[in-house]
Formats: structure tokens, sequence, C-alpha cells
């Protein structure tokens, strides 16, 4: 059984893979038969399905890449991960996380990617019940 750092460069590695049949490869490698992928894009159930997701992200990203920004960390087969999309050039687009699931045989039966940072603490919040980054930071309001 592969390693999950194994298992999540072969799944990065899929989303630079514009040869249809080596991206097959990658995913039969890392990704279950019936994994389910979502984010704010869409949601694809199976493995063709994210084979045909990732072959229109591609399409779309005019050069642009995915390339992780932290290791994996996982506990009780969860797993995360973040990540940045990056232009042609090596600029930074825009940063992500993805959550997922790990399958007793070591694939990936689901990834939730979320994109950018999170939102903002809304003022209607109770102050009891948060901590803004002022105030994680050592200043005072």
């Amino acid at each position: 059984m592969a390693t999950l750092e194994e298992i999540v460069i072969t799944y990065v590695s899929a989303w630079a893979e514009t040869d249809e049949g080596v991206r097959r490869a990658l995913l039969k490698t890392c990704w279950a038969d019936e994994g389910i992928y979502s984010d704010p894009t869409g949601e694809a159930v199976g493995r063709e399905a994210l084979l045909h997701h990732i072959a229109g992200f591609l399409k779309q990203s005019n050069g642009y890449r995915i390339l992780c920004t932290s290791g994996a960390d996982e506990h009780h087969s969860r797993i995360r991960f973040t990540w940045a999309l990056v232009d042609s050039e090596g600029r930074r687009v825009s940063d992500g996380i993805d959550f997922g699931e790990v399958g007793p045989d070591g694939r990936l039966t689901r990834i939730t990617g979320f994109f950018g940072p999170p939102p903002t603490l809304p003022a209607s919040w109770p102050a009891d019940l948060t901590l803004s980054s002022e105030q994680a930071n050592g200043k005072r309001g």
C-alpha cells in the first residue's frame, strides 16, 4: 500500500497531467472507483467523472498549475493539505485547502476543496466565542 505522501503526490500530479491515459493511470493508483470530489465549481462522483473534471480544469487553466504548499496531515482516515494555483510563470494566483478521506485500500474516497482563505469573522458573532486576528497577534482594539 502506498504512503499518504505518495497518494497525495500522485493525486496532485493528476491535476497537471494533460495526457488522458496517463492521468487515468495516476487516478487509478490514488482514487477509489466511486470516490467523490467536490469544490466550489462542481462535484464529480467516480474516477471517470474526476478524470473529466480535471480535463475541464486543464482546458480552462491557461497553463496554470496546482502546487502543494503543505504536507498531508492525517487522523482517523481523514486528511488535509494546502495548495496554491500558480500561473504559467509561477506566480501565486490563489490558495486552497483540501480535506479528504482515505479508504481501507489507501486510495482517496473523498476530497472536498475550498478556494481562498476562510471568511473573516462577522461582527455579529458573539465576542466571547471569537478571537480576531488582532487579538490573536496580541493587539488590543
